[in-house]
């Protein structure tokens, strides 16, 4: 696994890691935690080994909820297209085979 060494400041802990993230992603995510730990822990209050537990299970928690609610989208989404391809089958089946447009306006 290839990457750059870097250090990260999460919780008033300093953390050296490997990582192939660009420095934006890595801003994003380290300030999505730290969001995270203010949360669990309350902001100003010591950050622990704990705290980080809590704040690494509230996000898996966040994740898992937001995988159900795209899952449950994606489900949606097939019904509808399904739906709207029976509706342009039954609409296509409709039309006379060998019929050209003119014929379709004159009806």
């Amino acid at each position: 696994m290839g990457g750059r060494q870097v250090q990260l400041r999460i919780g008033g802990q300093t953390y050296r890691v490997v990582t192939s993230a660009s420095d934006d992603e890595l801003h994003r995510l380290t300030l999505m935690v730290e969001e995270k730990l203010t949360q669990v822990a309350g902001p100003g209050r010591m950050v622990n080994p704990q705290a980080l537990l809590l704040a690494a299970l509230a996000l898996a928690h966040d994740l898992e909820e937001e995988r159900a609610r795209h899952n449950d989208q994606m489900a949606r989404t097939r019904i509808a297209f399904g739906r709207m391809l029976e509706r342009v089958d039954a609409a296509l089946g409709a039309i006379e085979p060998g019929a050209d447009a003119s014929d379709e306006d004159d009806r």
